[in-house]
């Protein structure tokens, strides 16, 4: 998928119109439009501006990963690198133990 897939998609499921991402990112509806087309490719400032906008990271948004980071689970990974070695040993422990369940439970369920 292209960065003006990304983008329009993105943008449509937050509800806003290309007029008001453009004021958003200090841009025009119509070049917003015109990122979609991919008639024109944003500046990395840019980029960064629509990212944040949109609440994704720039991978996601340029079709590097089809893996969306939404702001929580960004935050949860931030508050996670904070700690001490020895809490941090926890809480990824205690996470491993409850995505190995979900995942057991997933495979049960089909």
């Amino acid at each position: 998928m292209t960065l003006g897939e990304h983008l329009m998609i993105l943008r449509k499921q937050k509800g806003f119109s290309q007029g008001e991402l453009g004021k958003r990112i200090g841009t025009s509806g119509d070049i917003v439009g015109r990122y979609e087309r991919n008639v024109i490719v944003p500046s990395i400032e840019v980029i960064m501006k629509i990212a944040d906008s949109l609440e994704v990271s720039i991978d996601y948004l340029v079709g590097k990963t089809d893996f969306e980071l939404d702001k929580t689970v960004m935050q949860r990974m931030m508050d996670i690198q904070t700690l001490n070695d020895k809490e941090k040993e926890h809480v990824l422990f205690t996470l491993d133990a409850m995505l190995r369940d979900a995942k057991t439970r997933k495979a049960y369920v089909k």
